[in-house]
């Protein structure tokens, strides 16, 4: 019974195995059925298609009513000129001062007894701003004015008596000396007493005062608290130039100044010095150019400069959206009359510089050439055209 049960099993496990053999086989030949249909209906679509082609040219040439009627394509033009063109490097620079001192006392300094400038306050050279004290000196003047006079006595004294032919010559040459050396002396005292009075050491505005009366006032401390003067009258521009310009930017370059935040003022200037280095952490060398005193221009203003590093005075510019390109090259569309009808021709060309929007051409168009500057996308070469808009 068991062997029985065993044989229906496996004879189930065949017919199964043979149905789904079947199944399989038989979607892969409608698969195949369906692929060659497909192909039979694609080259029949192909071979209709050009069949509809050839007929269309055939029926075009030979009843002219049949052919289909092109539309013009609505575009702008721009009649060429030749005109002058210049390359600029547009950078960002900086206005510094060529004459700013930090004033400092003469000698060793002291304590501020008054104060004669406020920031902001116009000085001139040689003008008090500040007095130290000078207790010490002035009594150290007045003592040796005390011993000069004795001196003065005694000199006259021992001279009366020599010219009587009484005393000694030394003690007339030691009197003159005592004299002379206190007249010296006095003068090295009124020279240090002077050195109380803090001068200007040029003409400007005192920028910053940031001393007060009563505070110590010497050489340690003048730059931390003291008096800064600054001569706008010989201001310079200072800007670091990419390492890529190298060669095209030298002493006597052009360079057109305007301040950062307003562009409608500018002011034309010349490299004056070109650096010798290049900076290794931003690959750049610096360029300085020097410019008049201006009111609209102030110390460590940021600026736009701009360096002329390339002119030409007579070329063809063209607007940089209108370049396109294909793989020949860059190219333009151009409006043409041909045979009565306004046509757009492609026209290869060869560019030079670009600056701001403008783009030079050195060859491929000539003046008077009709350049399409809008509507050119999508053109074809004798695609016709039109500029009028109704």
């Amino acid at each position: 019974m068991k062997s029985i049960l065993n044989i229906t099993g496996a004879v189930t496990v065949v017919l199964l195995l043979a149905a789904c053999g079947a199944a399989t086989e038989g979607k892969n030949k409608e698969l195949e059925k369906k692929k060659a249909r497909y192909e039979e209906l694609k080259k029949q679509q192909t071979e209709v298609s050009a069949e509809l082609t050839q007929l269309e040219k055939e029926i075009a040439a030979m009843d002219t009513s049949a052919a289909r009627v092109e539309k013009p394509k609505l575009v702008s033009v721009t009649p060429l000129e030749s005109g002058a063109f210049t390359h600029y490097i547009d950078l960002q620079g900086r206005i510094e001062a060529e004459n700013i001192a930090w004033v400092t006392p003469r000698g060793q300094g002291g304590q501020v007894r008054s104060l004669h400038v406020r920031q902001g306050d116009q000085v001139r050279k040689g003008q008090l701003l500040m007095k130290l004290d000078d207790a010490i000196q002035r009594q150290q003047l007045e003592q040796a004015k005390v011993q000069l006079s004795l001196a003065q006595t005694t000199y006259e004294r021992r001279k009366n008596l020599w010219d009587q032919k009484i005393g000694t010559e030394m003690e007339l040459i030691k009197a003159k000396n005592d004299l002379d050396n206190l007249q010296k002396q006095i003068e090295l005292l009124n020279e240090q007493l002077d050195m109380t009075n803090v001068y200007a050491p040029m003409s400007g505005v005192a920028d910053q005062v940031t001393i007060k009366v009563g505070e110590t006032f010497s050489p340690a401390t003048s730059t931390m608290s003291g008096v800064r003067i600054v001569n706008n009258s010989n201001l310079k521009v200072t800007a670091n130039v990419p390492e890529n310009y190298l060669g095209k930017v030298n002493e006597g370059s052009n360079v057109i100044i305007t301040p950062a935040e307003d562009n409608s003022k500018k002011l034309n200037a010349k490299v004056s010095v070109v650096g010798r280095s290049i900076d290794p952490v931003n690959r750049s060398f610096y360029i300085q150019a020097r410019i008049p005193a201006s009111k609209d221009f102030r110390e460590n203003q940021l600026v736009m400069v701009r360096i002329q590093d390339y002119a030409v005075n007579k070329t063809i510019t063209i607007p940089l959206s209108t370049i396109q390109n294909d793989e020949k090259g860059k190219y333009v569309m151009v409006a043409a009359k041909e045979g009565g009808k306004l046509l757009a021709r492609k026209r290869p060309v060869v560019i030079g510089q670009m600056y701001a929007d403008k783009l030079e051409v050195k060859s491929g168009l000539e003046e008077g050439d009709q350049l399409i500057t809008e509507g050119f996308q999508g053109l074809y070469d004798q695609q016709l055209i039109t500029t009028d808009a109704r």
